[in-house]
């Protein structure tokens, strides 16, 4: 029984230059396939390493020797590359966002429950490589062992993502509808989002204000205030832009028991000394807070990317039936948030999750119209 993986790359910009990297030195994988339409890229590619290389994925999917493949094309390109994998009982492993929609994200999703049929053990996995990062890690385990008790309120600012107009300029392609399907929510957020839902759950409700090319000329979204509701009752509040400097990354998440913050590589947790729901409902004094404590959450970090991690458990996936650390089907969760926050600030209303992926496709399909009439 083989030891490792037959791995193809699929798109070889700046990630798929990285995951050839990894393949090659993970225990568990070996490279043995490089697909991209460009053939300067793959040319590039094969001055480091020597392996069977395509310009055209269906033909690399005939062809090559991989028992799975790792796609790092543009997101429009996710969808149908995976679909074809999958016609081929081949593992999959897509960059995020996995796909650009709601309404492909369940074609992919479908699909795979359909092959599973026929290849019962077949893996597919998303690039959410930031599930691995150990301050993440750390407040997740704090959430699922209850120390913060019921959550309140979570509120993340992100507004480090700073970019200048040359970084739009250098591609036709980037900031547009038909190119990359979005902008700050789809291109540099994505990871947020999935962390989001990961850590605290899926908000049923969503009312979004977004701004289109307020920083940029761009003709997508580069700063946007979104409001979450849960049916739990804590309600979440997301900020983001790319037209920022310095900018913020700081996560706030209250529970009963207290307030976790993380801010600057720190995690520090205002923890009360007893629920602050039971002050409200018992206290016969109408200002007394609760007594707090602030400690400093120690957490172990593996201090890279983590690309590497991930690329080793869709191997470790297939090899030996791990679990994955970030299952692809769970890539639909972030899209809903997006495409939710999307659709909220064009109907100026709140939309309930799940998104209708018809109304939403039209929606794209209108911006992209326009946007050629621009």
């Amino acid at each position: 029984m083989t030891d490792t993986v037959k791995i193809g790359i699929i798109g070889l910009g700046n990630m798929g230059t990285v995951h050839c990297r990894h393949v090659t030195e993970l225990p568990n994988t070996t490279l043995t396939g490089i697909c991209d339409t460009n053939q300067s890229r793959v040319d590039r590619i094969l001055q480091t390493y020597d392996v069977p290389s395509y310009t055209d994925y269906d033909t690399m999917l005939n062809e090559a020797d991989v028992d799975g493949i790792i796609i790092a094309t543009p997101h429009y390109d996710h969808p149908k590359i995976t679909l074809k994998a999958f016609e081929r009982g081949i593992h999959v492993l897509v960059e995020k966002p996995i796909a650009v929609h709601v309404k492909d994200s369940h074609l992919m999703i479908d699909a795979y429950a359909e092959t599973k049929k026929e290849y019962p053990n077949l893996v597919f996995e998303a690039m959410f490589m930031q599930r691995t990062w150990g301050f993440w890690r750390k407040i997740k385990e704090m959430i699922d062992e209850g120390e913060l008790g019921q959550l309140i309120r979570t509120t993340w600012i992100i507004t480090d993502w700073f970019r200048t107009q040359s970084y739009y300029d250098s591609g036709g392609w980037r900031a547009t509808w038909a190119g990359e399907g979005g902008g700050v929510l789809i291109n540099q957020c994505p990871h947020n989002l999935d962390l989001y839902q990961w850590l605290v759950g899926m908000p049923s409700r969503v009312y979004g204000f977004v701004t289109f090319g307020k920083h940029h000329t761009i003709e997508v979204e580069d700063e946007v205030t979104a409001y979450f509701e849960h049916d739990d009752g804590m309600v979440g509040h997301f900020i983001t832009t790319t037209g920022e400097s310095p900018g913020t990354n700081r996560l706030e998440i209250v529970g009963e028991n207290g307030k976790l913050v993380y801010e600057n590589g720190e995690i520090i947790f205002f923890r009360n000394e007893w629920s602050s729901i039971k002050q409200i409902k018992e206290s016969e004094k109408g200002f007394e807070k609760v007594p707090v404590t602030r400690e400093v959450i120690e957490f172990d970090h593996h201090g890279t990317d983590g690309h590497e991690f991930i690329i080793e458990n869709f191997a470790d996936a297939i090899l030996n039936g791990a679990e994955l650390i970030a299952p692809a089907g769970e890539g639909l969760n972030s899209i809903s948030i997006n495409n939710a926050i999307i659709l909220s600030a064009h109907k100026k209303q709140t939309i309930e999750i799940p998104v209708d992926g018809d109304e939403y496709w039209a929606l794209l399909e209108q911006y992209i119209a326009d946007a050629a009439k621009s």
